[in-house]
């Protein structure tokens, strides 16, 4: 753990001074507004009881960070921000210093504040100067959030005043934030991201202490629960990873990753899987997905209802899928070039294998911004005909306003990360972590409460199994990636990228494309990527679909679940919005009837549309070797 100076504690510290002045602040707030119920407090031993043993599991959950970060980056490199709690307590020190919060004037409102919001509190308990001993059937509290979703928060009035003054306090603490005078638009992007994190971080709910639900499961299982908890976390400590999920219940090809095919075409990089076909017929135009490097391909092949390969092919297409291979040393010299090349390379494999004129290509996340290079340079190359129609799932071309991720791509995030490029690649965990870190309170302390804290076994969840399947970075690539899309916006300059000795010109780009963002997606925000269809020169359909960046895509039309919206292309995503028409469902019918419409034309299904045949020499089964390395 790193260490500060004598006037800053310790992370450790921190967290059991935390534990400290939540339990103080507890017990004071019922000896203030409830002292008839004084005699309920737990005494001052068993409170040093549960404290021990909370100090003990917030220890073991810092040696987890503090591990992994050695583990992931080694012992002699800088460990980047997100991992240790000290190191974001010491970058926001100075920034906090400035913060309105601090005025006393401020700190005058926010106390009044608190003592109205306790009085009101009190009172559906019919306690304190405005209760008047006349309890409420049902509280109604102020103020509402998941983690505090369990009845009993709510019922006894101690553990209703601590989770709502502590949103209270978080409210208005994210409020101050706007008002601190002398930091960049960046830098104050940054301080509210950091203020999120540490706010979520210190909520009760991740307290055993403050957490009645916890408390109860503690003194149900004789504190088996924590014990469970313990063990598990030291577990993860070992693996150097957060678990999310049961996965001695998956494997790969048998229930996950299933859909029959063959791997036909590999490089150093990537594998290409084709398909078996199901129908008699299929569309004459095949089918090329690339997924994103930064994790399995198999989100697009969960299990046979969830699988959109295995839907896609029962509709008539020959699909092909490619798997990525993990970086290893072996791929220090791996930059965006090598995959635009991987790219073209996978679409002539598959024309010259099935003697078509041209594919039409899937793009998903990074794979869609880098298809949409590949197009640039087919069609400077004049083989624009080789891509039929593209479509881009949640991709980005034009960054300005790419959300949080744009808070890892300053000079001090991109130093951290090239020193913690070891072998020249990035560690899957560390992307996993800021993945994780994006969305704290679902990602992280979801699964501390419920598993480390309440003991709850891990669910049997495919989704989860495949976000916690990490895959490694080659660091060129993911350094130049975040430098001159995400930092620099570059790729929308013409000319300004080039790859494989070409420059780039998005506009060049003739190509029909089908465009998919997801509504709440918080990974590639809708406005960004809704920002495609200003830069592409052909014929572009734009449809927003419910939920996010995986839901949003994954949502087959059996499911019957969320919507999508289509209509005329607009000079913004609102204005797009407003007009659109809302469908229910899955956007994936819509977009089958679109791609149908780029050629209709369909071939029987046999010779080496159906992989593996007589006379066809394959390498090995679909999923592959690749996407079982780690």
């Amino acid at each position: 753990m790193a260490q500060t100076d004598d006037s800053t504690p310790s992370a450790g510290d921190m967290f059991t001074e935390m534990l400290r002045i939540q339990g103080e602040t507890a017990r004071q707030m019922i000896q203030a507004f409830l002292p008839e119920a004084a005699s309920a407090v737990p005494a001052d031993s068993e409170i040093r009881d549960w404290g021990e043993s909370a100090q003990k599991l917030q220890a073991m959950w810092l040696q987890f960070h503090e591990q992994q970060a050695s583990a992931a980056f080694g012992p002699d490199m800088p460990v980047p921000l997100f991992i240790d709690p000290a190191e974001w307590m010491g970058l926001m020190q100075g920034w906090y210093q400035q913060m309105p919060l601090l005025d006393p004037r401020r700190q005058e409102k926010l106390f009044l504040d608190g003592m109205a919001l306790w009085e009101d509190v009190l009172a559906q308990y019919g306690l304190g100067p405005k209760g008047e001993g006349h309890p409420s059937a049902e509280p109604h509290l102020p103020r509402t959030d998941k983690r505090f979703a369990d009845e009993a928060w709510r019922e006894q009035p101690v553990f209703a005043l601590i989770h709502q003054t502590y949103l209270l306090l978080a409210e208005r603490v994210l409020e101050a934030v706007d008002a601190v005078e002398g930091l960049s638009e960046q830098e104050r992007e940054q301080l509210r991201f950091a203020t999120r994190n540490v706010l979520d971080a210190m909520s009760p709910s991740n307290f055993p202490l403050m957490n009645p639900v916890v408390l109860e499961r503690t003194i149900e299982t004789h504190g088996e629960n924590l014990t469970k908890g313990m063990e598990r976390l030291a577990r993860d400590i070992e693996r150097g990873q957060l678990t999310h999920t049961d996965g001695a219940q998956f494997h790969l090809g048998e229930n996950i990753a299933c859909t029959p095919g063959k791997v036909v075409h590999e490089s150093e990089l990537f594998q290409l899987i084709q398909y078996s076909p199901t129908t008699e017929e299929v569309l004459a135009a095949p089918l090329v997905i690339f997924p994103p490097w930064i994790n399995r391909f198999y989100i697009l092949d969960l299990n046979p209802k969830k699988s959109f390969v295995k839907w896609a092919v029962e509709q008539g297409l020959t699909v092909f899928m490619v798997s990525w291979r993990s970086a290893d040393e072996s791929l220090a010299d791996i930059t965006w070039d090598d995959y635009v090349r991987a790219q073209i390379e996978a679409i002539d494999v598959i024309r010259e294998r099935l003697g078509v004129p041209g594919v039409h290509a899937i793009g998903y996340c990074v794979a869609g911004t880098t298809l949409a290079a590949t197009l640039s340079i087919l069609a400077q190359r004049g083989q624009e005909d080789k891509v039929a129609s593209a479509t881009f799932l949640t991709a980005q071309v034009d960054f300005e306003r790419a959300g949080d991720l744009k808070l890892f791509v300053d000079d001090t995030q991109l130093d951290l990360i090239r020193q913690a490029s070891k072998g020249g690649y990035l560690d899957g965990r560390y992307m996993a972590a800021t993945f994780n870190l994006l969305r704290g309170t679902d990602l992280i302390w979801n699964y501390v409460v419920n598993h480390y804290l309440l003991g709850e076994d891990y669910p049997a969840f495919d989704l989860l199994y495949w976000n916690g399947d990490v895959t490694n970075l080659p660091a060129k690539w993911h350094e130049a990636y975040l430098r001159d899309c995400y930092r620099d916006n570059l790729l929308v300059e013409p000319g300004a990228l080039e790859a494989d000795g070409t420059p780039i010109d998005l506009r060049l780009i003739k190509t029909p494309a089908y465009v998919q963002a997801g509504r709440e997606d918080h990974i590639a925000p809708p406005e960004s990527v809704f920002r495609l269809h200003d830069y592409l020169s052909g014929p572009v359909r734009f449809v927003l679909a419910g939920s996010g960046h995986i839901a949003g895509v994954v949502n087959p039309p059996s499911a019957g679940k969320y919507q999508y919206w289509t209509g005329d292309l607009a000079d913004s995503l609102e204005a797009f919005v407003e007009g659109a028409t809302e469908h229910p469902g899955s956007w994936w019918t819509d977009w089958l009837a679109w791609l149908e419409q780029q050629g209709d034309a369909k071939v029987p299904a046999k010779g080496k549309r159906a992989p593996g045949g007589k006379g066809d020499k394959v390498i090995e089964d679909a999923p592959g070797r690749y996407v079982a390395q780690r």
